[in-house]
């Protein structure tokens, strides 16, 4: 991702902060202002505010002066604009001089209750993404390894599946800062990445996803998911969860084919499982289906963010055919898109919340996806398997005693939860209700 001035780390305790996304069909109020950190957010807030009621305070002066004296000579007015408008270009360059090391947001408000993007949020759930790239799987299920901290710390793993014959992997766990179940999945490994983004442009729509009328997806991003090992091994581990925490909400993310699993698993809980409180946050993910099975989708599973980076080509990927909508994959709402803006000596990144149509020409549409790199880090935390990662999984002997093997070598490391887990539990709900 391109470089400059970041976001500092965010305390994920601060997860009640959301921006409502835009809706396409409504009157929208967009505010442009510095992103909202923890710390700042409200000083920043309060003077963008002042700048907007400086503006209609100058307005107000010139509407009051022009009804006194007839409209005033013409060099008044023009003193009178230039006075204004320096002043709020004044106050925005000192709102810029101090936030350095913040990224640009675009805050937008509509009336309905539609999902809300976090900035906060979506950063935590993408280090999931990213530590679920982990190919020593003892560090993995003991949330030991390298990327198994900052945000994620304190997570509890309960569940990690690994398909050797089809080279996937996913874990469920739950993390008691957000109080809910996180379900992460692996997307390709770096090694057959090249290969995987150059087939993704052959990719037919040729099977109907079960139980929806003319609603079609591509049987490999279907079968990654419905018929492996991580099918049963994620239901079996949110069911044992939900015994011991309770009817928590369930949040699922993954990069690249990652995020199309995790949107197929999202689905299924919701349709097939009955699960209410579903959410799903995915980063550079390929499109999965046509245009009805992503007006389903969305109907199902309406809280769903997709976090689109700069030039990543993975989100045009299968192509999207404008002049062919029935015979063509789209994109499901709602899209998040990254890109960098160039403020003389500082880059900033925006956030732009895209429309509710999953295929917003404003936004990652607008550009040519023709970059690895761009699919390869979201905000800045680096995704993608390790250097030199592979297929291959690493185990230590002490972690054996957790696992169960098939017949085909695929395995499941599972942790019985214990009854102090139960109990820490009760006081983090206990916690939860008195906030």
């Amino acid at each position: 991702m391109a470089g400059g001035p970041r976001a500092t780390k965010e305390s994920s305790r601060s997860l009640e902060e959301k921006e409502p996304v835009s809706n396409s069909s409504e009157e929208e109020e967009v505010e442009r202002g510095v992103n909202v950190n923890d710390q700042v957010g409200e000083e920043d807030a309060e003077e963008l505010e002042a700048v907007e009621r400086t503006a209609d305070y100058s307005d107000e002066e010139e509407n009051n002066a022009a009804a006194n004296h007839g409209g005033g000579e013409l060099d008044d007015e023009e003193e009178r604009m230039a006075c204004k408008w320096g002043l709020v270009v004044a106050i925005l360059i000192s709102l810029c001089a101090i936030s350095t090391g913040r990224e640009l947001k675009v805050k937008i408000k509509h009336k309905d209750h539609q999902p809300v993007y976090s900035h906060t949020l979506a950063r935590v759930l993408a280090e999931y993404a990213s530590a679920v790239y982990v190919s020593d799987t003892t560090q993995l299920f003991t949330w030991t390894c390298e990327r198994c901290n900052d945000l994620t710390e304190g997570f509890e793993m309960i569940e990690l599946i690994i398909d050797v014959q089809c080279c996937l992997q996913a874990f469920v766990g739950v993390a008691k800062d957000l109080n809910a179940i996180v379900i992460a999945f692996r997307g390709t490994q770096g090694t057959s990445i090249q290969n995987w983004v150059t087939d993704l442009y052959w990719k037919q729509l040729d099977i109907n996803y079960p139980g929806m009328d003319y609603a079609m997806v591509h049987h490999g991003f279907y079968a990654a998911y419905h018929n492996t090992t991580l099918r049963p091994g994620i239901l079996s581990a949110v069911e044992r969860a939900k015994e011991l925490y309770g009817d928590i909400k369930i949040m699922l993310t993954g990069h690249s084919m990652g995020g199309a699993m995790a949107a197929f698993c999202a689905l299924d809980l919701t349709v097939n499982i009955g699960e209410k409180d579903v959410q799903a946050v995915t980063f550079g993910q390929p499109r999965i289906g046509n245009a009805a099975f992503a007006s389903y989708y969305s109907k199902f599973v309406p809280n769903t963010i997709r976090v689109t980076h700069e030039h990543d080509i993975v989100p045009h990927l299968p192509p999207y055919y404008y002049h062919f909508p029935q015979k063509t994959y789209h994109h499901f709402p709602r899209e998040v898109w990254l890109y960098d803006i160039d403020l003389r000596s500082l880059v900033y990144t925006v956030e732009k919340v895209c429309d509710g149509s999953g295929e917003d020409p404003t936004c990652s549409r607008s550009v040519v996806g023709n970059s690895i790199l761009d699919h390869l880090a979201y905000y800045g935390i680096q995704m993608g398997c390790e250097e030199g990662g592979s297929c291959s999984t690493i185990m230590d002997p002490s972690s054996v005693a957790y696992r169960t093997m098939d017949i085909e070598g695929n395995f499941v490391l599972s942790r019985n939860l214990s009854f102090d887990s139960l109990r820490r539990s009760s006081e983090v709900k206990g916690q939860v209700d008195s906030m």
